[in-house]
């Protein structure tokens, strides 16, 4: 029997450059990161308890953290989609959502966020 399984990493929290502005440019600047990412989960990894069977989360939030706080990027959309990327590297992975909040992007606003999804076609 097979499950659809959800992982969730919710506010990893992380400095980037993001920006256009001379100021984003030169100094880094938090991001809140929230990724699902969907996969199926089968009885080797439900019921034998096999870590070989299962999504390794923490190879890939590794992977995001080197990804954000190496990057310089100027547009909130490019610093998503590569996260995106990321996420759904595994060939297991059927879905990826990443959301990434800009905190104090707006003087009025808690954050500016952006959300991209992912899904795998079905002849993949």
């Amino acid at each position: 029997m097979m499950h659809n399984a959800i992982i969730n990493i919710t506010n990893l929290r992380l400095r980037t450059f993001i920006g256009f502005n001379e100021e984003e440019r030169e100094k880094k600047q938090d991001v809140v990161i929230n990724i699902e990412i969907h996969y199926p989960a089968d009885t080797e990894c439900l019921q034998q308890d096999e870590v070989d069977h299962a999504l390794n989360y923490k190879t890939i939030t590794k992977a995001v953290i080197k990804l954000v706080e190496d990057g310089h990027f100027l547009l909130l959309e490019k610093l998503v989609a590569d996260i995106l990327e990321q996420c759904h590297q595994h060939p297991g992975v059927t879905f990826a959502k990443v959301r990434v909040d800009k905190p104090h992007a707006l003087r009025f606003a808690d954050s500016v966020s952006l959300t991209l999804e992912w899904t795998k076609a079905l002849n993949q």
